[in-house]
């Protein structure tokens, strides 16, 4: 009998069950990959991802010591001080009093503390942010260079000093999400909050692409 391992069964069913058809926040991504955006909607992204990262990497700490989720929990993965120095290079040195979250941050992150109470509910959003930062940073990162001239400085995000051949530290990850000793009943609890983590993170790019309307 094949065994289908736990990663590829998370990724297709994450996939299956986060599908939502184009939302507004992908025709803003869109938009923003094409040139179509301008230098603001990327700052946007990038003060609502401070929220969302200082969440993530609060939980990270508290998890390094935890038997399961502690071996997902890497220094290389940081993306909090990247965020940070992005911000005081796009908006100034008081960036902290110029930036506010979104009501869907808002959800986000309490998401984030609710769920990292559970070992798999941390490591669900661990792996549906990092792995998604992963796979598309050399990408965004180029296309954001390009489109709105920036050099390193603003997309310091997308750098992952640390992991110089990110395919190989992919697999790695899944090998890892593959041997954790969970239950079939704690791993369906671990698709279902992939599956939130993907939705809330639709939703936030929905939000955004609604307040760059209003404005």
């Amino acid at each position: 009998m094949t065994v289908i391992p736990f990663s590829h069964t998370l990724r297709e069913r994450a996939r299956a069950g986060s599908g939502r058809g184009t939302t507004a926040g992908e025709a803003f991504m869109a938009d923003l990959m094409s040139g179509r955006g301008c230098r603001d909607d990327y700052v946007s992204i990038v003060a609502q991802h401070w929220f969302v990262y200082q969440a993530l990497e609060q939980a990270a700490e508290r998890m390094a010591a935890d038997d399961c989720a502690g071996c997902f929990v890497t220094p290389v993965l940081t993306r909090l001080p990247a965020i940070e120095a992005d911000l005081a290079f796009l908006i100034g040195p008081d960036w902290r009093d110029r930036i506010a979250p979104l009501p869907v941050t808002l959800r986000y992150v309490a998401r984030i503390h609710a769920a990292s109470t559970w070992s798999g509910g941390f490591v669900a959003h661990h792996y549906t942010r990092y792995l998604g930062d992963l796979s598309g940073a050399q990408v965004i990162r180029a296309i954001v260079q390009r489109e709105y001239g920036f050099e390193t400085n603003g997309v310091g995000f997308y750098l992952f000093a640390g992991i110089a051949r990110p395919r190989e530290f992919k697999t790695t990850y899944r090998e890892q999400l593959d041997a954790v000793a969970w239950t079939e009943e704690e791993r369906a609890r671990v698709v279902d909050e992939v599956i939130v983590a993907h939705r809330l993170s639709t939703e936030l790019f929905d939000e955004i692409a609604a307040s760059r309307v209003a404005a």
